[in-house]
């Protein structure tokens, strides 16, 4: 089935990727990019985005950054955005921030004092809806939230937080993602620092979070951009996939970050991309179709993918390149797989099958 500017059942779940006639930079008219593994990992561009990005806005698709990561402000990243070479004004930059300060200043009068634990693109953010960050639980604080505050965040930022949380003080985060790519390697994110709040505070209480994948993040990026037919950009399958999910939107998985083909192949409903590509040079292409044939396989270009048995079987992978050689373009059979892998999990037949050897012999 070509899919154009829908999820293939929504409601429950794709058990396949979905085809696009056209290149996917014309058939939706906003792309909504995470930065960290997408765009940039560790301050550097990855690899091929600033080209495929210029070329996906010279066809007149608007590009907007949503992300995760609240240590920023929009200024500043709009400001690195061009450093590398692809031009952005801070109304292009989308923040779990800019999320959780509006959820805040839902819950509490304006005005009103907020314990900051993280960076300046928090505080900000909070300025921004009329509320007054503090340093202090001891300033008159009406709530508290975490964003991520970078490597150097000091220790006792997190009991400053844990004070106020025992306290009874509303408790917010600006997401919970566990991780955070980096240059040397993936790091610990927001959704660490959280953690050590919850253990310090007995694990009692939860926070209100605002960041992918949950609906104040959507509910934020369509105010701030407009956006009619969007498509959300990621590479994570539990924030960026999942919240176009939960949005009822289209999603591209790219491999520049930190999900791999493995994880896709395993990804439960929510998490499973319409679209996959190896890096952002996938907007600028048509998506093949992946076939389902009566016989229970799946095709993707030239490849076809199967499981072995009904339970506890193993994928299959029948390509032109032969046994053993290595494929002209992974892509095609990672689709084909994934339309095998998801069909059998659905299916109920002893979970996802075995890909470790399909996977070892594209070099995945």
């Amino acid at each position: 089935m070509t899919v154009r500017n829908g999820q293939e059942r929504q409601g429950e779940g794709r058990r396949r990727p979905g085809g696009s006639a056209a290149p996917l930079s014309e058939a939706y008219d906003t792309a909504l990019l995470d930065l960290d593994g997408v765009v940039y990992a560790g301050g550097e561009a990855v690899p091929h985005a600033v080209e495929a990005l210029g070329t996906a806005r010279a066809g007149g698709m608007h590009l907007a950054y949503v992300t995760n990561n609240a240590l920023r402000t929009p200024d500043a990243v709009a400001e690195h955005l061009t450093e590398l070479g692809v031009p952005a004004e801070a109304a292009d930059v989308i923040t779990s921030a800019q999320a959780v300060a509006r959820l805040i200043a839902d819950d509490v009068p304006s005005g009103s004092r907020v314990l900051v634990i993280g960076g300046e693109g928090l505080r900000v953010a909070l300025r921004e809806r009329g509320l007054v960050p503090v340093d202090s639980a001891e300033d008159g604080p009406v709530a508290v939230v975490q964003g991520y505050g970078g490597p150097e965040m000091p220790w006792g930022r997190f009991a400053e937080a844990s004070y106020a949380v025992a306290r009874g003080l509303p408790w917010y985060a600006s997401n919970t993602d566990l991780t955070i790519p980096g240059a040397r390697g993936i790091g610990p994110g927001n959704g660490a620092a959280v953690e050590v709040v919850r253990i310090a505070t007995g694990g009692r209480v939860e926070p209100k979070v605002a960041g992918k994948p949950l609906p104040p993040m959507h509910r934020e990026t369509v105010l701030r951009t407009g956006a009619r037919r969007p498509l959300v950009v990621g590479d994570r399958l539990d924030t960026d996939i999942e919240g176009a999910f939960n949005g009822g939107v289209d999603s591209l998985l790219v491999f520049t970050g930190v999900t791999d083909a493995a994880q896709l192949l395993r990804a439960v409903p929510e998490h499973r991309p319409t679209y996959v590509a190896a890096d952002l040079r996938g907007l600028l292409d048509a998506q093949p179709e992946v076939v389902a044939e009566g016989d229970g396989s799946f095709v993707c270009g030239d490849w076809r993918a199967s499981v072995s048995a009904p339970r506890g079987g193993e994928l299959v992978l029948d390509g032109p390149a032969g046994a053993g050689a290595g494929p002209a373009d992974p892509m095609d059979a990672v689709r084909a797989l994934c339309g095998a892998a998801w069909s059998a999990a659905d299916a109920g037949d002893g979970g996802a099958p075995d890909a470790g050897k399909v996977l070892a012999r594209l070099g995945l």
